[in-house]
Parts: C-alpha cells; sequence; structure tokens
C-alpha cells in the first residue's frame, strides 16, 4: 500500500508549504517505506509515499503529465488490476506511456476520458487528481472502500489523506472529538461506521464515490452501488462462477514486480486462494509460492476450540503445505511481545481496535515484510459468503442489530452517567444500523428488509 497526503488552500500560493506537506506525508511512511515525493503548484500541495509494486524505478508520485497548458497530478494508493487493458485501449486513442506503472495508466484514463474513467476501473483505489483544465481537485474512491480516504473542509481549504494522522499536522484540522465519535469508539467499536472520521473535523469518503472540490465548494456523488439481482444458476453453475472470479482475481493481483505470498491460515478461504495461486505460479513457470502463518506459543497446550474457530490450525496448515508444496513460514508470537506492540498497532489504525488482535497483525506483516512485499489473503470472505457463527444463529439474525453491538448496555455500565447522557449508546447502535438496513439494496416487487 502507500500512503497520500495533501490539501488546498484557494485563496493562497503554497509555494512555502513544503514543511508541512512533508509533515504530513512523513507520518505515512509506514504505508509506504520506498520513496517520498511532494508537488506543489499555486493553491495545490500533495504529498506521497510509495511502496514499489510496478515499475519502481519510474512509478514516483506524485506523477505529472503535462499537455500544452493543461497540468494533471495525481498521488494514488491503490492497484489497478485491469491496467493492461486500459492501456492497449489507450494507446489505440493515440496516447503514449513512458512507465509501466499503473498510475501513469490511471492518470492518462482520466486525462483521456474525465471523471468518466472510474467507470473503467477494475481495482483498489484512493486517490486525488489536480486538473487545471477543469481547475478543480478530483478524489475517487473503489467500489467496496478497501483503500480509505479521510479528509476534512474548513472555508476554502480542503486537507485529505489515507490515515487521519496525516490531517492533523495541518493546523486547520483540531484533534477534537464529540459525541458522534465517541459513540463510534465505545458503542460501534471496533467496527466503524463508513464516511465516520470520529474526529470532529474529519470525514470519509464513502466506498464507490468521487468528490470535487473547485472555487465553488465540494460536492461528491455515487458512481456505483450494488444492486440486486435475481439468482439464476443452480448450484454447479454459482460454483463454477465463483471460481472463475477468484481465478482472474488471483490472476490478476500476481502481477508483480516484487516478492509475492499468501497468508495461509488452513481454512476453506486462505486455502483456496494459495490453491489458486499456486496454479497460476506453475501455468506462468514462476517457481514456488511462499505461505505464511501466525500462531502462538503454547497454543498447542492451551487451545480451546469455540464457535469462531472450533479447531486449531496447524493440523489443516500443514495439510495444505503438504498438498500443494509451498515453502512454508511459521511464525510464533508469545503474549509480552502482543503487549509490547499494542500501543505501535494502535497508533498505526489511529484509534483503538481488537488489541491482542492487531498486535498479532502488525507483528506479522513485520516478519511477512522480510521476505515478501505483497501478501494475498482471504480478508472478507466470511463477510461475503457467511463464514461467521451469526450468519447461522436465530437469536442474532432477528436481534435487530449489528450481531457485534448486541452488548450495548454491558458497555454502557462502563461509561460515566455523564458520558452515557451525552452519547445515548442505544439510541446512536439503533440509528445506525436503521441507516445501515435502509441502504440495503432490494429486488424490485420484493419487501425490503423490516427491522426487529
Amino acid at each position: 500500500m502507500c500512503g497520500i497526503a495533501g490539501f488546498i488552500e484557494w485563496n493562497r500560493d503554497l509555494s512555502r508549504e513544503l514543511d508541512l506537506v512533508l509533515s504530513m506525508t512523513s507520518c505515512l511512511e509506514t504505508r509506504g517505506p520506498d520513496a517520498q515525493g511532494t508537488w506543489i503548484s499555486g493553491p495545490c500541495a500533495f504529498g506521497h509515499r510509495r511502496l514499489s509494486v510496478m515499475d519502481p524505478e519510474n512509478g514516483a508520485q506524485p506523477m505529472t503529465i503535462q499537455e500544452e497548458q493543461a497540468v494533471f497530478t495525481i498521488v494514488y494508493n491503490g492497484e489497478i488490476y485491469n491496467a493492461p487493458e486500459l492501456k492497449e485501449e489507450l494507446r489505440q486513442r493515440g496516447r503514449q506511456f513512458r512507465t509501466n506503472c499503473d498510475t501513469e495508466v490511471l492518470l492518462q484514463a482520466y486525462i483521456e476520458w474525465g471523471p468518466e474513467a472510474v467507470q473503467r476501473l477494475n481495482g483498489i483505489f484512493a486517490f486525488a487528481i489536480w486538473d487545471s483544465v477543469r481547475e478543480h481537485i478530483f478524489f475517487a474512491r473503489d467500489r467496496l472502500g478497501v483503500k480509505p480516504l479521510f479528509y476534512s473542509e474548513a472555508g476554502d481549504t480542503l486537507v485529505f489523506g489515507s490515515e487521519p494522522k496525516a490531517l492533523l499536522q495541518h493546523p486547520k484540522v483540531e484533534a477534537s472529538v464529540g459525541p458522534e465519535g465517541l459513540a463510534e469508539i465505545f458503542v460501534i467499536g471496533p467496527a466503524r461506521t463508513p464516511g465516520h472520521g470520529v474526529y470532529r473535523d474529519i470525514k470519509e469518503l464513502l466506498p464507490g464515490q468521487v468528490m470535487i472540490f473547485n472555487r465553488s465548494g465540494l460536492r461528491s456523488f455515487a458512481y456505483w452501488k450494488l444492486e440486486a439481482q435475481t439468482h439464476e444458476h443452480n448450484v454447479e453453475e454459482t460454483a463454477a462462477h465463483v471460481r472463475t472470479l477468484l481465478q482472474d482475481t488471483m490472476d490478476r493481483q500476481l502481477i508483480s514486480d516484487v516478492p509475492v505470498c499468501t497468508l495461509l491460515s488452513g481454512g476453506l478461504d486462505s486455502s483456496a486462494l494459495t490453491a489458486l495461486a499456486v496454479d497460476y505460479y506453475r501455468r506462468s513457470g514462476q517457481g514456488q509460492m511462499h505461505t505464511y502463518s501466525v500462531d502462538y506459543e503454547g497454543n498447542d497446550q492451551y487451545f480451546k476450540a469455540h464457535s469462531f474457530q472450533p479447531g486449531a490450525d496447524a493440523p489443516w496448515i500443514k495439510r495444505m503445505v503438504d498438498e500443494l508444496g509451498t515453502e512454508h513460514h511459521w511464525i510464533t508470537f508469545d503474549t509480552p511481545e502482543l503487549v509490547d506492540a499494542l500501543t505501535d498497532s494502535t497508533l498505526a489504525r489511529d484509534l483503538p481496535g481488537m488489541a491482542d488482535v492487531d498486535a498479532s497483525l502488525l507483528l506479522f506483516c513485520r516478519e511477512i515484510k522480510k521476505g515478501a512485499t505483497v501478501a494475498i489473503s482471504g480478508e472478507a470472505a466470511d463477510e461475503v459468503f457467511g463464514g461467521y457463527p451469526w450468519f447461522h444463529r436465530k437469536e442474532l439474525l432477528e436481534s435487530g442489530t449489528f450481531p457485534w453491538s448486541i452488548a450495548t448496555n454491558l458497555r454502557s455500565s462502563l461509561l460515566s452517567p455523564e458520558i452515557r447522557d451525552w452519547i445515548r449508546p442505544e439510541q446512536y447502535v439503533a440509528d445506525r444500523y436503521s441507516q445501515a438496513v435502509s441502504e440495503v439494496p432490494h429486488l424490485n416487487g420484493k419487501t425490503k428488509i423490516k427491522l426487529v
């Protein structure tokens, strides 16, 4: 991943604000350890931290393309999986390329098609483009919000970044939290309502939306929404279609100029993706796939089955490694290491999170980085395919709230009466749940989901 940051002040020349841009950009170093870049022109200042994946020599950002008097500059975090197809189409339309990175493909696509280019993108992304022709900044975030993008508006100034910590470096963004932010932390957390930046002055561009900031102000709109469609395939056809989609996804994501690995827990999701990755490596003659797993000291002695993990991972990991012939790396941590990493993991998130889960993930990624730059995982498969226990428990399905927020009363009891009265925990959860349900698509002629 990379880190982007910047700000626009329409009534100022920002040529003397390099130190501020560097301050905003530098705090994103862990997102992009390979390179740092800045660009300032008139009212616009961009900063970028790069993790090199494609064309490490020529893909530096911010990237600028100038055509006569028109100037287009981009800062971008993500990966465009259909970049090869877009690049060929743009070449046929007369565009020339000087790099092999998807950043240039994205910028050229915007120059060619304008804001409508985002409709053509297959990938995960968050980016900002300065467009001197239209004299605006164009922002976009991928359809499911994999890549983050936060912003804060103050009059004629807009500040943005991949993480809240970057925005908080700017003097016009205050590090204050109101009742809504506290409710997000104490009641909704460790989840977070899309669009909410927790800090009072910070918002998040919603998934599937674009945003334009010009001298007239700020406006945003959706370029994509999830739609409900009748499922007309039988089980066999559905399975074949899902496999085709996953294989296409893996084939695109495994194209890289740096080492790639997969995370292998032994579960269905990671095992399926690893098997597809191994198949791709064999077809393309790239040698042995490296896989990684994480475990904890003493887990073999003290593990107890529960609804989220009915069995230990290790036997299934070994079975998959033996079957697929991967070069496997067993990573093990002890409790003191996890405790020591709690502060760093909280600072990395900018917000309180899942404690030991965040700490172990941070340490795990540090170990992986010693041998690989890109790691493929089965993240979010349980959400898409109903893998969590609450998808199968009647009392949770009918609880009338988020299944991870059923202990609102218990959480509230830990707060002082003044804080409870201020943030109104039960009402806040009810409002957020009602909002979420209202956004669920439904088939024409079918009844919308009812609130219990």
